[in-house]
């Protein structure tokens, strides 16, 4: 059976530093390319980042890039996502998920990497509510 248990700080204060971990247990992540995903209320799930260890592409969506970093630990078969200098518009439910499709982050035409789209992710985390506050 796979199963993702993710952990963090929920609750934090405007330019607060949270880090989320996302521990798998059933699957590997090295295996495969591995997402973060984030939902706010009344929006649509977006892509975050995703990370591969298969060519350690890394990818943060342009909303995060600067504050977020995704990172991976194969020995712990754990993917982190530290986040910095949150605003209280990064409050959303934040999920990791493994795409099961690629063993890497995407590429465009350009060969620039970029996060799949949320439907090719066939596992996902429980979800951690991050809420940003003043």
């Amino acid at each position: 059976e796979v199963q993702f248990v993710e952990s963090g700080r929920g609750d934090v204060q405007v330019g607060g530093s949270p880090r989320l971990s996302c521990t798998a247990s059933g699957l590997t992540f090295k295996d495969y390319a591995i997402g973060w995903f984030r939902q706010a209320p009344g929006k649509e799930r977006e892509g975050v980042s995703c990370v591969s260890a298969s060519d350690g592409s890394l990818v943060n969506a342009d909303s995060v890039k600067g504050r977020f970093t995704i990172a991976i630990d194969n020995a712990l078969n754990t993917v982190y996502l530290q986040m910095n200098s949150l605003p209280p518009e990064d409050t959303a439910v934040y999920y990791c998920a493994a795409n099961l499709l690629r063993r890497r982050c995407a590429r465009d035409f350009s060969g620039d990497y970029y996060n799949p789209r949320a439907h090719e992710y066939a596992y996902w985390g429980q979800g951690t509510q991050v809420t940003v506050s003043s």
